[in-house]
């Protein structure tokens, strides 16, 4: 059907003409004599030894009209020029048809071509679409053909060229012996294999340069595959080669842009489905967006026997039976992701997407199929593809006005024509204006316009005539767009260029990202979005959502954070409904997701800590010891083994540690009482776990006589200073019967061995990961002599050893000793003793000796000039720690009110016995206050150390907030005057580090 075929026949100048006398619309030229400049020029590149092509052309610019036409075409596009140069004779054949009998010609050569390998199907389905591609532009821009008849025709070269590519696919499967098709002649029928055309295709209105979208199913009841086990094998192969077949680019161009993405759930499926997975799908998990899709579907080649009965199957998916509240609502679970802009608001022609742009193509024809969705179940005139009849249905049934539809039709007619000749420019899928006036002018002259504003006027009438319309259709929704006003559509395939837009202005750096991720939700991969109502209901949710990260300081972080915590989610159907109707609860999330890694990282592993958030009381006062008490108590008795109670604590450990940690991003607590919800917490966790331990141990081995156990916490735990990433120092201590050598159990063991078995059961129990994760990581090295002593130690040898061997530092590390836990009596017991140690005489010089040494060795060891190294740096937390222990380890003797585990309150205590004067309590006390601060915020946000040129401003932003200045430079100012201060405080009550390290 191409030049290559044809005789050298000479058509007259009149049989040339006589064809296209209709075409009266011509391209415009900007300077008829200049412009025919470059078409002669072109003209003389084919050698001169080709007479026959030279007449042809020759010929054809002997003619006016035809002169006309083609020197335009020349001016304007490269594409059909390229087709005209490339083969002049195939011009005259097309010159001397009549467009229609053409077509058709070309249609039944794609079909019944008979190809003897995959390349000569190739070149022969890549030269009929140049001939149907010239054709159809010379009959477009000449103004022979309205927009109906060129995109009908658009669709029946579509349908060809797949039913050809799918014939010689069959047939070559068939030799091979991968099917055995019924009727080898007519390889279609019967073979189970077909392919659904969607979109604009399904529809018959494909446009100039459109790809074409496909769902490729095969029923494995009557697919004559020779291995039923490799029948999805053989049918995925097969779409494979189909894909190549048509899109693949070779010499002579490709066919059709073959796009398989609309097939249910395209990122976890095969290109080819049977019928029943895809039923499953649509009864299952089909989304709105794909039922207002399947309106469109149409079986168009392969088994169209086979097609039919399938859109028969799925129809009750994409037409609801009942007109009723619930259709509406799924529906309008689309409709309320549109802003509706009232208004024509200014729209930019230069630039603009004719298609997907405000007041495009693609909002004539959702305005069509969102109606359809409404009322097709009961109005079957109302389930047709093309978007114009359906128009004048809506009008019959009087759901819109005629003055819509005839404006509405009118609009669709010059915007195809528009993205037509955006297209045939350069053969490009593309639907955007051109960026200067020149190119847009350019566009004009194609649609026959002399004068650029008026084209440009033109255009843009009928873009604001659509929005208007549009608009007013959902003009009573609530507006589920960004705040801003923008569109936010996450439906289909394709990404909505004025939704990247918003998501743009909103602040996401990755908005393609963010398109793509919202879209993946809805198919489904995630237990939160596998029921329908699910979906609805984060689709409902998702404006807000964004809005809610985007007002975050990394909005894109967020963002992922939020995807993380939504994959691990088991369910969310009742997160979403909660999020949607508590603003501030959407906002808390936000939060902590963009500004907190550790507790988004928290949420997203261990996404139940949300559950947390539903109690009323998270916004209200902090809990009670009594209550935490009793909530962990309730948890445990549900235990019904060792190991539940484990999961137990760490399920209830973990939410309570988060709900501390919001409530410190939130600034809803101070640093005091930050370290001492978690003390409390902790302290709640080691009784219950140090009871469910003690019955554990006794069950096998009973009780020693008389035994009593007390655990003594130290360090952050026991000053009630503790952080979200602190560790437990702890310690414990025993007692018994003097003579009691065994347990009285089953099993018995000696004392030692008992109280030993106790501990590690008790530090497994507390840090031991399980199916519910971790609780803490406990430290037992400040029991005496560390780890060379036993894991338990007797009160008796705790008092000989603290009496005799202990160091100066360990003493100092029992001002912080609390005891958390222990059995009646007992703690009052150990107590007294641990007051006893520390109210022992000492010489004051030799105490100030050892603690300048120790921090001189931690200096030499973790020296550092960073400020934000809160704990080490000189001046910083352990300066200010070590001067508030050595002063109790001096004074407890005479002054034993000044033992108390809180730092703070420790040098408070001393201010009030005129132990220190008031000048250094004014410097040390807004240093330690500053310090557990900043301390508190950054082991919340940060696992690792803090670098202000590196951090994200949110959280610079919440560490400056809980400093108490307006930003990062004015804290770090106030930070080093503090340490500075901290440093000159140590030296003049303690002693000199920097002349100890001389000295050494």
């Amino acid at each position: 059907m191409t030049g290559e075929h044809m005789t050298a026949k000479q058509p007259s100048i009149s049989a040339l003409a006589q064809i296209w006398t209709g075409a009266k619309a011509i391209p415009h030229l900007a300077d008829d004599q200049a412009l025919l400049v470059p078409l002669y020029e072109k003209i003389g590149k084919i050698e001169e030894r080709d007479e026959i092509s030279l007449n042809i052309l020759r010929k054809c610019l002997s003619d006016e009209t035809l002169k006309g036409l083609l020197a335009g075409i020349f001016e304007t596009s490269s594409y059909l020029s390229d087709l005209i140069l490339k083969d002049p004779a195939r011009l005259e054949q097309i010159l001397t048809s009549d467009p229609k009998r053409h077509i058709e010609v070309l249609v039944q050569s794609a079909i019944f071509h008979e190809a003897s390998s995959e390349a000569e199907i190739m070149r022969h389905l890549r030269l009929i679409k140049q001939d149907a591609a010239l054709t159809l532009g010379l009959a477009d821009i000449g103004g022979l053909w309205n927009v109906k008849q060129v995109t009908n025709a658009l669709t029946d070269i579509a349908d060809a060229t797949l039913r050809g590519a799918i014939r010689f696919l069959l047939k070559d499967n068939h030799r091979r012996g991968k099917l055995h098709l019924p009727n080898p002649e007519e390889p279609e029928e019967g073979s189970g294999y077909f392919a659904l055309a969607m979109g604009k295709h399904g529809a018959g209105e494909l446009n100039y340069s459109s790809d074409i979208d496909l769902i490729v199913l095969y029923d494995s009841d009557i697919a004559p595959c020779r291995d039923k086990w490799e029948m999805g094998t053989t049918f995925v192969r097969l779409t494979k080669q189909l894909v190549k077949i048509m899109q693949d680019r070779t010499a002579d161009g490709y066919v059709f842009r073959t796009d398989l993405r609309l097939r249910p759930d395209p990122g976890a499926t095969p290109p080819a489905m049977s019928v029943l997975a895809a039923l499953q799908y649509y009864e299952s998990m089909g989304q709105n967006w794909e039922r207002a899709a399947l309106i469109k579907a149409r079986a168009c080649a392969g088994d169209i026997k086979a097609g039919k009965y399938f859109l028969g199957e799925v129809a009750p998916f994409i037409w609801r039976k009942y007109f009723d509240y619930a259709a509406l609502a799924d529906v309008h679970s689309i409709k309320r992701q549109i802003h509706a802009h009232k208004g024509h608001g200014q729209i930019a022609i230069k630039g603009h997407n004719v298609k997907l742009g405000r007041g495009g193509i693609r909002e004539i024809e959702f305005y069509v199929q969102t109606q359809q969705l409404i009322a097709g179940g009961r109005n079957p005139a109302l389930r047709g593809r093309e978007t114009i009849p359906m128009l004048s249905e809506l009008v019959k049934l009087t759901w819109i006005e005629p003055e819509a539809r005839d404006q509405l039709t009118e609009a669709y007619e010059f915007l195809r024509k528009v993205e037509h000749r955006i297209q045939m420019q350069r053969d490009e899928q593309t639907h955007n204006m051109p960026e200067q006036d020149e190119g847009v002018a350019e566009i004009g002259r194609m649609m026959g316009y002399a004068d650029l504003d008026t084209f440009k006027t033109d255009l843009r009438s009928w873009l604001e005539c659509v929005q208007g319309h549009y608009a007013e259709l959902f003009e009573e929704e609530q507006a589920l767009g960004a705040e801003s006003g923008g569109n936010l559509v996450f439906t289909g395939e394709d990404d909505d260029p004025e939704t990247l837009h918003t998501l743009t202005e909103m602040g996401f750096q990755n908005p393609t990202e963010v398109t793509k991720t919202v879209r993946a939700w809805h198919f489904g991969r995630y237990a939160a979005t596998r029921s329908t109502k699910s979906r609805e209901r984060l689709t409902e949710l998702t404006p807000a959502l964004l809005q809610a990260l985007a007002n975050t300081d990394n909005p894109d972080k967020a963002f992922l954070s939020f995807n993380s915590f939504l994959g691990a989610l088991p369910s969310g159907i009742q997160l979403f409904s909660l999020l949607k109707n508590n603003p501030q609860m959407l906002e808390t999330l936000a939060i902590v997701l963009g500004a907190s890694p550790r507790l988004a990282q928290t949420a997203s592993r261990r996404p139940r800590v949300i559950d947390a958030l539903l109690d009323p009381a998270f916004f209200g006062d902090m809990l009670e010891r009594d209550n935490l008490d009793a909530r962990l108590s309730r948890m445990l008795k549900e235990a019904t083994c060792y190991e539940d109670a484990l999961d137990g604590a760490r399920i209830f450990g973990q939410e309570q540690l988060f709900l501390i940690g919001v409530r410190i991003l939130m600034g809803a607590i101070s640093a005091s009482q930050a370290g001492a919800a978690y003390a409390m917490l902790a302290g709640v966790i080691i009784r219950h776990l140090l009871k469910f331990s003690q019955q554990e141990l006794e069950r096998r081995h009973g009780r020693i006589p008389g035994g009593k156990v007390a655990v003594i916490a130290l360090g952050k735990l026991g000053g009630r200073e503790m952080t979200a990433g602190s560790d437990l120092d702890l310690m414990l201590l025993y007692d018994h019967d003097p003579d009691a050598k065994w347990s009285d159990g089953d099993k018995p063991l000696a004392p030692s061995q008992y109280y030993t078995r106790l501990t590690q059961r008790l530090i497994t129990a507390l840090s031991a990961p399980t199916a519910e994760g971790e609780l803490y990581e406990v430290d037992f090295r400040l029991r005496p002599s560390g780890n060379s002593g036993p894991l338990a130690t007797s009160l008796s040898s705790f008092r000989s050893y603290h009496e005799k061997d202990a160091w100066t530092w360990e003493h100092m590390a029992l001002t912080r000793a609390r005891i958390v836990a222990a059995d009646e009596g007992f703690s009052n017991i150990v107590r007294k003793e641990i007051v006893s140690v520390l109210a022992q005489p000492r010489e004051a010089e030799a105490v100030f000796a050892d603690v300048t040494d120790m921090r001189v060795r931690i200096e030499d060891e973790k020296r550092t000039s960073n400020p934000w190294h809160i704990k080490q740096v000189a001046g910083g937390l352990v300066d200010v720690e070590f001067i508030a222990q050595a002063l109790q380890l001096i004074h407890a003797n005479k002054h034993p009110e000044v033992l108390h585990a809180n730092t703070a309150e420790a040098l408070r205590l001393c201010v009030d016995e005129g132990l220190i004067d008031h000048g250094v309590a004014d410097k040390l006390l807004p240093a330690i206050r500053l310090y557990h601060n900043l301390t508190q915020i950054l082991r919340v946000c940060l696992d690792g150390n803090f670098d202000p040129h590196s951090a994200s401003n949110g959280l610079k932003q919440a560490i400056a907030r809980a400093g108490e200045e307006p930003d990062i430079a004015q804290l770090e100012l106030r930070l080093r005057q503090y340490q500075s201060e901290a440093r000159d405080c140590f030296t003049q009550l303690i002693g000199s580090v920097e002349a100890r390290q001389e000295t050494v």
